[in-house]
């Protein structure tokens, strides 16, 4: 039987949007004929409408021919004949309600770009319209793998009238040729219906109970029997567990089995002091409640005291002690501060001035001839001595160098004699240019320190302007400037 006929055998009436391209139309026309169907000039009473979507055409048509008293006249794609043909089968317009087609959106968590767009054709060949926003559309589809699924379905479950399914919801209405949306299934919110009994408390519960609290907290002056915790642990440990012998623990929540204690705790309490004599627990047995394990003793960290770091005056001292001098530090005025022309400048005329003796060239060869320690022997023949026409020992031999030079009769020459032009002495000059440096170096950390700025930035003005005074005032508007920023804020 052909697809395009119906079950009287009757030619389907398809019309064709007149500004399509004429090669389209001609190979609609061929396709339609050849699969038992009619292409009519006029728009037919009952049949199908050929149109491209999203043309002016298209809007035009629609107003003018949909009509509640023709349901039977569709608007499809003109690619609908092509997906009949491919589908074997004529696709029904199930995605229509009341004469108009349900507004449909695809959401942006199916991202895949093939899908969507293969999607949205299957949804506009069975009548449907995907182009809806997600305000207006009736259904949204959504990738369910995704965790916005789950949110959508949150947000719009409580709305009449909206629905959020699977992409694949589409492919399964189209295979059952009708409109089936995911049934609702009543949650229980919770609490007892109205009518319904609870779950009473036996005998057998109280005896469990009370067994459970006497394993526990044997002695109630310990406290802890009316807390959440013992009764909480009772369902967790026990009621998930699985074992048979603890099955009466899931017959009550934790709430009631507190509750049933508490509101009976001067008849249980006498049954639980049976228990406890009949068992005589030692208080702070294993497995009693609020007991747990000593914690491991850690050993004690050993602090490393830290050493000072001499300041500058014990270093000047340290200066004091191996020359043999004592300077004392004397105050600098502002005029003589004005002379120095930076501390680098100073610096290298004060050690310009400072003589200093130079050592005597270090003698490689004299050294290693002439050791400052010895060696101690193994057979202990240090303190050996001659006996008889014996040979001398070891110690009381000459070397060959010394022989030599007694042969001469001449000592060994230095190498090199001390110049006496050189002073050994510091002068006064000196002593006051190393006193000024320790003042200059004082006086920068000192205002460094008053007003919180670091010694090198003080240190770098100094250098540039080379006055004490200039360096302290600027420094000093330089913190009473931030102080006003900090007040503004």
């Amino acid at each position: 039987m052909p697809i395009f006929q119906d079950v009287n055998g009757l030619a389907i009436k398809f019309f064709v949007q007149k500004d399509l391209p004429d090669n389209i139309q001609a190979e609609l026309c061929e396709t339609i004929t050849a699969l038992g169907g009619r292409v009519e000039a006029k728009v037919p009473r009952q049949g199908y409408i050929l149109v491209q979507p999203g043309t002016a055409e298209e809007e035009r048509l629609r107003i003018c021919w949909t009509s509640t008293d023709r349901p039977e006249r569709h608007f499809v794609p003109y690619t609908y004949v092509e997906a009949c043909k491919i589908a074997g089968m004529l696709l029904k317009q199930i995605f229509v309600e009341n004469g108009a087609p349900i507004g449909m959106h695809i959401h942006n968590s199916i991202a895949n770009v093939n899908a969507r767009a293969a999607l949205s054709q299957r949804i506009m060949h069975c009548g449907g319209d995907p182009h809806a926003s997600m305000q207006s559309a009736r259904v949204i589809l959504a990738d369910p793998h995704t965790e916005v699924f789950g949110h959508l379905v949150k947000e719009y479950q409580g709305i009449p009238g909206k629905f959020i399914e699977s992409y694949l919801w589409v492919k399964k209405c189209i295979e059952k040729s009708a409109v089936t949306y995911t049934p609702l299934v009543y949650k229980n919110p919770g609490g007892r219906r109205p009518g319904e009994e609870r779950t009473q408390f036996t005998e057998e519960d109280e005896g469990h109970l009370c067994n459970w609290i006497a394993s526990k907290i044997p002695y109630k002056e310990t406290g802890g029997r009316t807390g959440n915790r013992l009764y909480q642990q009772l369902c967790e440990q026990l009621g998930q567990s699985g074992d048979p012998e603890y099955a009466w623990v899931s017959r009550h929540t934790w709430q009631s089995w507190r509750e049933r204690y508490k509101k009976n705790a001067a008849r249980l309490d006498n049954i639980i002091a049976t228990i406890v004599d009949q068992k005589k627990p030692a208080q702070g047995e294993k497995g009693q409640y609020g007991y747990v394990r000593q914690p491991e003793v850690k050993p004690k960290r050993t602090r490393k005291k830290r050493v000072k770091v001499p300041d500058a005056q014990a270093a000047i001292d340290e200066l004091n002690d191996a020359v043999g001098l004592q300077i004392h530090a004397m105050p600098v005025m502002m005029g003589m501060q004005q002379e120095l022309q930076g501390p680098h400048g100073l610096q290298a005329e004060v050690f310009s001035q400072i003589r200093v003796p130079s050592g005597t060239p270090v003698d490689r060869a004299s050294v290693r001839r002439s050791p400052a320690e010895e060696e101690m022997d193994e057979d202990g023949s240090d303190w050996m001595v001659k006996l008889g026409d014996l040979e001398p020992p070891q110690w009381a031999k000459r070397k060959s160098s010394e022989e030599l030079e007694s042969n001469n009769g001449a000592k060994r020459a230095r190498t090199r004699e001390p110049d006496p032009s050189i002073q050994t002495e510091l002068t006064p000059q000196d002593l006051m240019a190393i006193a000024n440096i320790h003042v200059i170096d004082q006086g920068i950390r000192d205002i460094a320190k008053e007003f919180r700025f670091t010694v090198e930035e003080v240190q770098e003005y100094y250098d540039k302007c080379g006055e004490m005074g200039r360096t302290r005032m600027r420094f000093q508007k330089m913190r009473q400037q931030l102080a006003k920023f900090a007040e503004d804020e």
